[in-house]
């Protein structure tokens, strides 16, 4: 009967650490991404209003220097935060249930913020790519004040292509992985810190397959364009939550039409 309690006792314990830390967790991921997206707010109003630095403003009329390509980078990394780390958020909190029951255990694991360090490097690390992009753009003059693409033939490109990307088979293998934590965990688990942040590279990895495309559709709606960022967002955690074959392969086709209408001038 004592070991018998003894066991129940332990495992309420167990239970109440999980809860404790998924909510936690929760709050982290919460908070991190409404500080996010008010930076984001903020920017998007200093924009509009013509108020914010000499520094960023320049950034739009006049040729970059190496500030200039900073604080753009930085941009890039803190809305990617904001756009990528809800839909993350389950596999964010699978990893903190399965991670306190290993510790349990006697394992050595890394911590819940380690693995997503690791996911958020895969899209700090697409966030230079995209700074470079837009550079080259701004460099062209391809780009308005609000960082849309000015030529048409580059927006009806950038709108079909994406379109196909969302019926093609990485597209489709990356959101599968995006959308089973349980499975992803299972076949790539690691141990250690630099486990857990290998392991958050690779979600990150799997995450930037499925979603990158759409990110460049932000030089499409306007990169500062606070509406657009958020529509995007709120698709790419639809297509995570939501296990439906057609989402991706509707919106593709929508895409597609919709590329084709620019591209024909209407």
């Amino acid at each position: 009967m004592t070991t018998a309690t003894t066991t129940t006792s332990a495992g309420s314990s167990l239970e109440f650490l999980i809860k404790r830390d998924r909510l936690w967790v929760a709050a982290g991921v919460v908070g991190i991404s409404a500080l996010a997206w008010l930076y984001l707010v903020w920017m998007a109003a200093g924009m509009d209003g013509m108020d914010m630095g000499d520094a960023m403003l320049s950034a739009q009329f006049a040729p970059w220097g190496a500030t200039d390509f900073v604080l753009m980078f930085l941009m890039w990394a803190i809305m990617m935060v904001g756009m990528m780390l809800p839909s993350a958020t389950p596999m964010i909190l699978l990893f903190a249930m399965v991670n306190r029951r290993r510790q349990s255990q006697g394992e050595a694991v890394g911590s819940t913020a380690v693995f997503a360090a690791g996911y958020l490097a895969a899209w700090t690390a697409f966030s230079l790519v995209a700074t470079a992009v837009q550079y080259l753009l701004h460099t062209a003059g391809l780009l308005s004040p609000m960082m849309a693409t000015t030529n048409t033939l580059l927006g009806g490109a950038a709108l079909v292509g994406a379109g196909l990307y969302q019926w093609s088979p990485l597209k489709s293998s990356c959101l599968r992985h995006c959308q089973s934590p349980l499975h992803f965990l299972a076949t790539h688990w690691r141990h250690g810190a630099a486990g857990g942040f290998r392991m958050g590279w690779s979600h990150g990895l799997y995450c930037l397959g499925c979603c990158w495309i759409l990110m460049c559709l932000l030089f499409v709606g306007g990169v500062m364009n606070l509406l657009w960022i958020a529509g995007l967002a709120v698709f790419v955690l639809v297509e995570k939550v939501w296990h439906h074959r057609w989402i991706p392969r509707l919106s593709g086709a929508a895409l597609v039409v919709w590329g084709a209408l620019v591209l024909a001038g209407l």
